[in-house]
């Protein structure tokens, strides 16, 4: 997948000039091929990879934590706290400076990034702050619904009051997309992302445990609130920084948790972690890939390519699974 996304999009590199690029033998391909390779494809396709990766860890987390098939990243309102973020800088930054906001050069290549990551930071605070009071879990995730919903109408109503130009920026932000990173930001990136995956792994024993029940894990000897509040950390910090750079990617992390479950037949995270990290970046890539068909202008919305695609697969999985178990019973 990583080599389709490199090979084609809108104009389409042969392979032997690919491996050339990357081989270093310049003289075998054009330097707008080599550009177009170096500064837009590959960053791509790692971001991709990356950030499908992530995001499927960090459903896989909120599953396991609420015991919930329906949870994802999303549902405790970390990514609309980064909308909110977003929301509140273009009308702020309209409203003192009299113009759009991504009229200011700047602020459109690093003031998105900055606001939708301290949005997301401050919903994350406030859950983890909450967090030690409250005994069941499931409580944690009806505040957590509430807070989205309170996020959203204050997004509706900055988005009210924005400037034209800055509610289509808030649009387009909010449509997703792996083009975001450039070469300089990329290292910080995938190396933050990294960090989170590998700690993810560090957890499987006690993800395990709270798959069997809170009492059965605390007769094992694990701390419940100690581990709620650092599975909590973890999916936001991954959500919150991959939403910061490339929008609120919908149903990556909604679905691929069960696409893993279903392919490798397990619940073990030891296995489920890592098969969840290779099928999110694998559907991450198929997805960008679809945005970039030869033919088509410009970039496809990766959220509408993520449901479109994913969204049948996952039904087609769901009825499957309950056909064999009416044929063992």
């Amino acid at each position: 997948m990583l080599l389709l996304n490199l090979f084609f999009g809108s104009v389409t590199i042969h392979p032997k000039e690919v491996i050339s690029a990357f081989l270093g033998h310049s003289a075998d391909i054009a330097e707008s091929r080599r550009i177009i390779l170096y500064e837009f494809r590959f960053p791509q396709a790692i971001v991709a990879i990356v950030a499908g990766a992530g995001l499927a860890v960090a459903g896989l987390l909120m599953q396991t934590l609420f015991r919930n098939p329906l949870a994802d990243p999303s549902i405790l309102g970390i990514s609309s706290g980064a909308s909110l973020g977003v929301a509140l800088a273009l009308f702020l930054a309209g409203s003192f400076s009299g113009q759009a906001a991504v009229n200011m050069g700047w602020f459109t290549s690093i003031g998105l990034s900055m606001a939708a990551f301290a949005g997301a930071l401050m919903v994350l605070f406030f859950l983890l702050m909450i967090s030690g009071r409250i005994k069941h879990v499931v409580t944690l995730l009806i505040i957590g619904i509430m807070i989205a919903y309170l996020t959203g109408s204050l997004t509706g109503l900055l988005r009210y009051y924005s400037q034209k130009e800055d509610i289509q920026a808030f649009v387009i932000w909010g449509m997703g997309t792996f083009s975001g990173v450039g070469s300089a930001q990329l290292p910080f990136f995938t190396g933050a992302i990294m960090l989170g995956l590998f700690v993810s792994i560090l957890l499987s024993k006690s993800l395990n445990m709270i798959l069997l029940g809170d009492r059965y894990a605390q007769n094992l000897g694990l701390n419940i609130k100690f581990q709620t509040r650092l599975i909590l950390l973890l999916a936001g910090y991954l959500t919150a920084i991959i939403t910061a750079y490339a929008g609120p990617i919908a149903f990556i992390g909604l679905a691929v948790p069960h696409i893993a479950r279903n392919l490798f037949k397990t619940s073990d995270h030891r296995i489920l972690i890592p098969a969840s990290m290779l099928s999110g970046a694998v559907l991450a890539l198929f997805c960008n890939l679809i945005a970039r068909l030869p033919g088509l202008d410009g970039n496809l919305p990766i959220n509408s390519i993520t449901s479109l695609i994913g969204a049948p697969f996952v039904i087609w999985v769901m009825l499957r699974q309950n056909k064999q178990s009416i044929l063992e019973s």
